[in-house]
């Protein structure tokens, strides 16, 4: 599930630290779900997870098919990670939630996924600034 460790052709160094930023955050998202006995998946579904969520909101933020959502909620649901319950405005349609035990799980791997916190810590606050306003730029554009 790992993104391809850059560009075919890289033309410059920002784009080449930006992959390699990417690269190493998604390794130890996947390291830190390995820990835990969780795919990559089944920790981003986990996450999504801090309010009730139905299966096709869930599918949609996600970009995937509901069918693959199906399958992740199985596997937590068979490890009494999350649970079913009807929506309490219309009983046919079934919300998503986190048991005790799959808070208690995604809290230690929220924990032990130390990645972007250890790489903020390696800038001074006015950097941390600097870096938010231009990642929000690069992403949506001059705002």
């Amino acid at each position: 599930m790992a993104a391809p460790p850059g560009p075919v052709h890289a033309s410059t160094d920002a784009e080449r630290a930006m992959f390699d930023f990417v690269d190493g955050y998604e390794r130890a998202y996947e390291t830190a779900a390995r820990e835990h006995g969780l795919s990559v998946a089944q920790a981003c579904v986990l996450g999504r997870l801090s309010r009730q969520r139905g299966m096709r909101e869930l599918a949609d933020e996600l970009g995937c098919d509901a069918s693959n959502v199906t399958q992740i909620i199985g596997r937590l649901e068979a490890r009494d990670l999350i649970r079913r319950q009807p929506h309490p405005d219309d009983r046919r349609f079934r919300q998503i939630v986190r048991t005790p035990e799959g808070a208690a799980l995604y809290a230690a791997f929220e924990e032990s996924f130390a990645f972007a916190r250890s790489a903020i810590a390696n800038l001074s606050v006015q950097e941390q600034d600097q870096l938010t306003t231009l990642l929000r730029k690069a992403l949506h554009g001059a705002d």
